[in-house]
């Protein structure tokens, strides 16, 4: 596939089968030299690939178990038997809930696992090496390396990565991926350039709203696909301050426990303090504990007697439980439907959300008299822009192709200027082949300052910010935090912090700037060898001017005065 050009060649290419648009699945080919791989298979319908002998490809590789990458992955298998799956330890045990109802024609094997971190060699000139992702458990970004006798080339594959960490899912360990400079980044872009809270701020946010309508005598209804929101949800609702010893039942349905109960199956491969919790007591299901929960099964009317709340798949027909309860009910859906929902009716805007909320356009009588409500929240798993472009900017590739999204948020993303002036971008469309010439000689500008996320924590007393440690990597950090003292003050909407210096220090605790007072640092008893000792200064174990002064500010002992001779004599 060479261009013909001796500074840029074009070794790797992507072919969309579909390129997350909407809810159409993930589905992309990617050719690196003679070598052709699948990244994921979320299409329900093969027919394009079967046109395309899609049967000669080296592999398949599934990044995670949701739907939208993995519905078509069954059919995929037993259209080509001939061709290996690969994904995650994880995501081999969870690909089966997508066909709970084809049990019979799962295999027992559907795919084969790789581990973490390390590169396995999957033909002689092409490797494969992942890292979690963050996203759900399992999820796995993925390094394809192909090599020639000139020169190695680089993919790299996001999948769905989030960044921050979950409640049953660390994120994405963005730190590992540190300067890989793959020659093409193939990223989603689900939630464009939107700037999302704190993913701690989103929790609180959504315990305290489903804690006021608990109060408002209001049943709560969460609908949530198979795995990931559902169980995320439960384990917040076990945990969190708002709901510890509350006399509350969250019932879950079905499916959605189905995924619950394969979770505990896996426990040893999920975060160490998942595992500390449930050494303590059980993540899911005890009936001991508040607040209660329990699994739905034929004949349960939950919320008969008090408001509760239900977690139910939302493919299931969840209208009956608001028909069968004397308490009203606020369903709250993901902001991802809020621009579809309009005076009350949820307006489908695909085939899937069809699917998903037809059984909501049934409840127009209840919702007209006020027995059903619609509400929103926030609980995202996919990255913000700072998120996205954090990986980018680590990552450092030449070539990034922007997928799984509305195309709309995709575009926004494109149109950022950090990005604009640094990488060569695409957006992919389904059926057009895109090629990525790598040039030996790409100059690169240096990626932009690191951006650090963390969290604040609000008492009556005081507000404290907690930054990831990685921050104090930097040596600027050295002199930002010299005298562990900060200043800040609003500029705009925006809260700028900077480190206050020794000397900034010693001007702040005086009264004027008069540096031939007598109570300067260098009259001061407490001064050791340019160091103050003194308890009670704020400057205590710090190197001093000798011009500075402080409000602990002690003064020598006067020096002994010696008699003269002279005196000595008279007297």
């Amino acid at each position: 596939m060479s261009t013909g050009d001796n500074d840029v060649v074009s070794e790797v290419a992507c072919f969309p089968y579909a390129v997350g648009h909407g809810q159409e699945g993930i589905c992309l080919e990617v050719q690196l030299g003679p070598r052709r791989v699948l990244l994921d298979c979320g299409v329900a319908d093969l027919a394009a690939l079967t046109a395309a002998d899609i049967g000669a490809v080296d592999f398949l590789f599934c990044s995670h178990a949701h739907s939208d990458h993995a519905r078509g992955v069954l059919a995929f298998n037993q259209k080509f038997p001939q061709v290996p799956i690969y994904s995650s330890e994880v995501t081999t045990q969870l690909l089966p809930l997508n066909w709970l109802n084809q049990q019979d024609t799962v295999p027992p094997h559907l795919g084969q696992a790789l581990p973490w971190h390390t590169p396995i060699s999957l033909a002689d000139d092409l490797t494969i090496q992942l890292w979690p992702a963050g996203h759900l458990p399992g999820a796995a970004c993925a390094l394809l390396t192909y090599t020639t006798p000139q020169r190695a080339y680089t993919l790299f594959y996001s999948g769905d990565f989030f960044i921050s960490n979950s409640r049953l899912v660390d994120g994405l360990p963005l730190e590992e991926l540190r300067g890989l400079k793959p020659d093409v980044l193939i990223v989603e872009g689900s939630d464009g350039t939107a700037q999302h809270p704190h993913r701690r701020q989103q929790e609180n946010q959504l315990a305290t709203t489903v804690n006021r309508l608990l109060q408002e005598q209001r049943s709560v209804l969460l609908p949530t696909p198979t795995l990931g929101i559902g169980q995320e949800l439960v384990m917040l609702l076990r945990s969190h301050h708002q709901f510890t010893g509350k006399n509350v039942t969250v019932w879950v349905d079905p499916t959605v426990a189905a995924g619950c109960d394969l979770y505990l199956e896996l426990m040893p491969y999920f975060p160490s303090s998942v595992q500390n919790f449930a050494r303590h007591q059980p993540l899911f299901w005890d009936e001991r504990i508040l607040p209660r929960i329990r699994r739905l099964g034929p004949g349960d009317r939950p919320c008969a007697d008090t408001p509760c709340i239900v977690i139910g798949h939302r493919d299931a027909d969840l209208s009956t439980y608001c028909r069968s309860s004397p308490y009203p009910w606020t369903v709250l859906l993901p902001e991802d439907f809020a621009a579809d929902v309009a005076n009350t009716v949820l307006v489908a805007t695909d085939s899937e959300a069809e699917r998903t909320l037809d059984w909501l356009q049934t409840l127009g009588p209840e919702m007209e008299s006020g027995q059903v409500q619609l509400d929103t929240y926030q609980l995202t798993t996919h990255c913000d822009r700072a998120g996205t472009t954090q990986l980018i900017h680590n990552l450092r590739p030449q070539h990034i192709a922007l997928v799984h999204g509305k195309p709309s948020h995709l575009a926004d993303l494109a149109g950022l200027e950090e990005l604009q002036t640094r990488y060569q971008l695409h957006l992919p469309s389904a059926g057009k082949r895109v090629e990525f010439p790598i040039g030996d000689r790409f100059i690169q500008p240096a990626a932009p300052e690191p951006i650090f996320e963390g969290e604040i924590t609000e008492t009556d007393e005081t507000l404290q910010v907690q930054l990831p440690p990685a921050i104090a990597d930097d040596p600027r950090w050295r002199r930002f935090a010299d005298t562990g003292m900060v200043q800040a003050r609003w500029q705009g909407d925006d809260l700028v912090i900077k480190g206050i210096s020794q000397r900034e220090l010693l001007r702040a605790v005086g009264n004027d700037d008069d540096l031939t007072r007598p109570d300067s640092c260098r009259r001061c008893r407490h001064l050791r060898q340019g160091y103050c000792r003194n308890p009670a200064s704020p400057l205590c174990g710090f190197q001093v001017s000798p011009e500075g002064y402080c409000s602990a500010f002690e003064a020598k002992p006067p020096a002994p005065q010696l008699e003269s001779p002279d005196k000595e004599e008279s007297a």
